[in-house]
């Protein structure tokens, strides 16, 4: 099947962008939140991610309104039913994510695809559920959105042969490079980057270096863009545990089990750039080391 409309459930960071990129495509988008207040705040983050893109001359005012044009926001979740693909960004909860899909089950035409931006629960999980296992795949999109140009897809024991094919082609058409990937906890990527993130954390904690100097080690002596510390401040702490907290539960590896100081810094609301605060203090220009009480 060819896709030509889109629709998104969740209109945070993630689902805002997806939303955005989409409609940038050419793609007649819907964007759904749960009340009209958040469907108003998610459009309002698009409308500023894309007044930055044309500030910055990668946007023109007309491609700007045309994005615009083909993009719809609302919180009635039959009118994104009737879309070829679904795709969710909602909470990293897999009862919320089942719950939703049994839902549109109900409501959406068969041949209707089911997409997760999960960035650690497994497809299958959600597939079984779904009532319709075969057109159930994970297409996980990284923040953000606008910006990053890979997008991991997915494939659950149950999902077809043409699901995947189509979900791979509507990758491409948003621009974005496809990787295939298998259906574990974590995928390619962040069952990579979660250890790697990890252990910066627990060097912080051993006193190995300073949060500073830890970032600046890995990026001029691996060629990072961004240190560990300044990118799980980037993500935020608190998805950052949430997803370890998953992947240790499906793997049982000490690898992806979150050291002590995360759950603290979490507790203590300390979640980086979006609570001001995190390894680095964003309430200063430029942000500097927050002073941690470590081994």
């Amino acid at each position: 099947m060819a896709i030509e409309t889109v629709g998104v459930v969740g209109g945070g960071l993630m689902g805002s962008g997806i939303a955005q990129v989409a409609a940038a495509a050419g793609f007649r988008t819907r964007l759904r939140e749960m009340t009209p207040a958040l469907a108003s705040q998610a459009r309002a983050r698009v409308v500023r991610s894309l007044s930055i893109g044309v500030d910055k001359g990668k946007v023109t005012p007309e491609q700007r309104d045309a994005t615009l044009g083909r993009l719809s926001t609302g919180t009635d979740v039959s009118e994104i039913a009737t879309c070829d693909i679904v795709i969710e960004a909602v909470v990293e909860d897999l009862a919320v994510k089942t719950a939703l899909w049994q839902e549109l089950d109900r409501l959406a035409p068969p041949d209707t695809i089911f997409a997760s931006n999960t960035s650690s629960l497994t497809i299958a999980d959600m597939a079984v559920s779904s009532g319709r296992p075969d057109r159930v795949v994970g297409l996980h999109f990284f923040n953000p959105v606008p910006l990053m140009a890979l997008v991991e897809v997915v494939r659950a024991i149950t999902t077809s042969d043409a699901t995947v094919r189509t979900a791979t082609e509507f990758v491409r058409r948003l621009g974005k490079q496809p990787i295939a990937a298998r259906d574990t906890s974590g995928f390619v990527v962040n069952r990579l980057l979660i250890p790697y993130m990890l252990d910066a954390i627990r060097a912080v904690e051993h006193g190995v270096a300073s949060v500073a100097d830890i970032d600046t080690g890995m990026r001029l002596g691996a060629g990072h863009p961004m240190g560990p510390l300044t990118l799980l401040d980037f993500v935020g702490l608190d998805t950052t545990l949430r997803i370890a907290e998953i992947m240790y539960t499906e793997f049982r590896e000490t690898r992806f089990a979150p050291p002590p100081l995360l759950r603290q810094m979490v507790t203590a609301g300390m979640f980086g750039r979006k609570s001001g605060r995190g390894f680095y203090d964003y309430s200063v220009e430029p942000p500097r080391a927050t002073p941690l009480l470590t081994a």
